[in-house]
């Protein structure tokens, strides 16, 4: 036991944090797997969250409390009554706000020392492409293909790591596509972008409020992984969950051999 160590208390080692940097990270940086080493790459990182909905708010609470040092937030809708049965960043007083604003709002005074960066517009391939390549992990919180599609092929040509997630009714799926690993999967080898799948909203189909706090809380976690170089990732996997049941199946997604988005894009 090192001198003045006093049972139950762990001495941290010296730092770039200050005192209440070390004390707001401690419950991190006491984890083996994570330390003042991860806690410093989480201050570095730059975080792209696409949609600031259900899932898109607990990622979003998630990574500003982790100290992710940047965190773009791209939505183009405003706070409605029916968002407050789940997406938990914003109060009553915010409905009408733009989402993106309330969220930043909320966000700094969970963490004042991220910069918070917000787009009030739906992002095409034209802005991915800029915002993408300016991230080190995406994640996809949108709730639409086309935006899913275009958030992929923006990730695979700029070699970025992207957390997907997906919930509706009772149901919600959650995989992680890193480009950076020529072995892992894309987005499209998963859902190709000319099948032939329904799209789904909670406006018509509903959504059980707790799901999208797992699922968003689950993408949160990949992405600090991800960031951190901790643990395995979800790459080439695809978790499933019937919130109902409560029952989570994985599934191994293969890299499709003649995917036209990823393919062309390795042998480059």
């Amino acid at each position: 036991m090192t001198p003045g160590h006093r049972p139950g208390v762990v001495v941290l080692a010296d730092t770039d944090m200050d005192d209440p940097q070390l004390l707001r990270y401690s419950r991190h940086i006491l984890l083996d797997e994570l330390g003042h080493e991860a806690q410093a790459k989480f201050a570095a990182a730059h975080a792209l969250i696409v949609g600031v909905g259900g899932l898109g708010a607990p990622v979003a609470q998630f990574l500003a409390a982790a100290g992710i040092g940047t965190i773009t937030l791209c939505d183009a809708d405003r706070v409605d009554l029916t968002n407050l049965q789940r997406q938990i960043l914003y109060a009553t007083g915010d409905v009408g706000a733009r989402k993106v604003e309330a969220a930043a709002a909320r966000l700094s005074a969970i963490n004042p020392e991220v910069a918070l960066r917000t787009i009030a517009a739906r992002v095409g391939p034209a802005e991915l492409e800029t915002l993408v390549a300016d991230a080190d992990a995406v994640i996809d919180c949108s709730d639409n293909f086309e935006t899913r599609h275009a958030i992929n092929r923006a990730c695979v040509a700029a070699r970025k790591p992207l957390v997907s997630g997906a919930a509706i009714r009772f149901d919600g799926q959650v995989a992680v596509f890193d480009a950076r690993d020529p072995a892992s999967p894309c987005y499209h080898c998963l859902f190709g972008e000319g099948d032939d799948l329904e799209e789904t909203r909670c406006a018509t189909m509903g959504v059980f409020a707790p799901l999208v706090g797992i699922v968003g809380a689950t993408q949160a976690a990949e992405a600090l992984k991800l960031v951190a170089g901790a643990g395995t990732s979800l790459a080439g996997r695809l978790l499933v969950l019937d919130a109902l049941a409560m029952h989570w199946r994985e599934l191994t997604v293969p890299r499709d051999p003649e995917c036209p988005v990823c393919c062309a894009r390795r042998e480059t």
